[in-house]
């Protein structure tokens, strides 16, 4: 998002475009607020919409109408900045012993959802007749993290610039698709708070989504759902890795050799932002701030995810994404139901049948 060092011009250039961000996450929550009252004012039962649905509708109506003009486009874009800080922010409302215990089962279901799921999206790829580098990259995507994932991979496994596009808008396509009918499933099934944020954590491919389908259902379906998936975003080197070597061994890859350069590839894969979520949760947990301090840092994750809700409805423009074709998207189709329905079990299992969560 950001190249090199940020001048003032620079700064100055994202203004109008992070303005835009906060305009329609405050009316997001505006709306929230009105129908509440309108209900209170009239004795009706009206739903309780969250905000977060509100800025994400706001967002894509704009988007897919008026558009987003170029002056603001540069800010909209850092909605992924204020995603990765709400993150980090996040932290402070996690103490490092259940981190490390929640991570730690989350690890396991991680790794079993992303080997079946993984091995069928490569399977739908070839019988669906596209590329072997086309479908690693929607198993990456899917299995792991997106669109993060498949960028990091594109130039270790020398995709095309087709290809990444493609997997690309077929991930982005399917997180709002998530983002839209698994909360409501969750509640058709009647999953705890803590059962949904482990679902979509497992199941959502980007972060961004992940958070957003989360925080739909509940603040603290939220939490659990960006823990799980900051886990699944530490596997990201590991998984390119794989693919790398895979590729070069067939003359078409770029795998680093020896220890000290996958030592090394594995660090510029890995995303450090997830390193500042568990270090602001190692404060948390030393005691070193008070309640009125953990407080204002909670809601400043708060104010940086309401940017980032809003930037989710902002980029997601269906017309683009309309253009990579139907057969990357019936992949991307697959792949979602197969992760959504693996997942489940696993969630299911581990809390009902193993008690894992209690």
């Amino acid at each position: 998002m950001f190249n090199g060092p940020l001048t003032v011009r620079g700064a100055l250039a994202l203004l109008p475009g992070i303005a835009l961000l906060l305009a329609v996450g405050l009316a997001g929550k505006w709306a929230q607020a009105e129908l509440k009252a309108i209900g209170a004012a009239t004795h009706t039962p009206l739903p309780d919409i969250e905000y977060v649905l509100w800025a994400i509708l706001f967002g894509l109506v704009i988007v897919n109408t008026v558009g987003v003009r170029p002056v603001f486009r540069p800010g909209v874009a850092t909605y992924e900045f204020w995603l990765k800080a709400g993150i980090v922010l996040l932290g402070v409302r996690f103490l490092l012993l259940n981190l490390v215990k929640l991570g730690g089962l989350a690890f396991v279901q991680i790794i079993v959802d992303m080997v079946v799921a993984g091995a069928v999206i490569l399977l739908a790829a070839r019988l669906l007749g596209l590329s072997g580098k086309l479908g690693s990259l929607l198993a990456i995507g899917t299995s792991i993290c997106g669109v993060s994932a498949i960028v990091a991979a594109k130039g270790a496994i020398r995709a095309k610039n087709s290809e990444a596009g493609y997997a690309i808008a077929a991930i982005l396509t399917l997180g709002a698709v998530g983002l839209f009918t698994l909360p409501a499933l969750g509640h058709a099934i009647g999953l705890t708070d803590h059962e949904f944020g482990l679902w979509a954590g497992l199941a959502v491919d980007n972060t961004a989504e992940t958070a957003a389908t989360g925080y739909l259902y509940s603040p603290e379906a939220g939490k659990t759902a960006v823990l799980v998936k900051s886990v699944r975003n530490g596997l990201i080197g590991f998984v390119v890795l794989g693919f790398a070597i895979y590729w070069a061994a067939r003359g078409e890859g770029e795998a680093p050799q020896g220890g000290a350069a996958r030592a090394k590839f594995l660090w510029q894969k890995f995303p450090k932002f997830v390193l500042g979520f568990v270090a602001v949760a190692a404060v948390a947990t030393a005691g070193l701030l008070s309640k009125g301090q953990i407080a204002n840092v909670d809601n400043l994750s708060k104010w940086a995810f309401l940017l980032t809700f809003a930037g989710v409805g902002l980029s997601t423009d269906f017309r683009q994404l309309a253009k990579s074709g139907w057969r990357p998207f019936l992949v991307a189709v697959i792949g979602l139901v197969v992760v959504a329905a693996i997942s489940l079990g696993l969630v299911l299992l581990a809390s009902r049948v193993l008690g894992w969560y209690r």
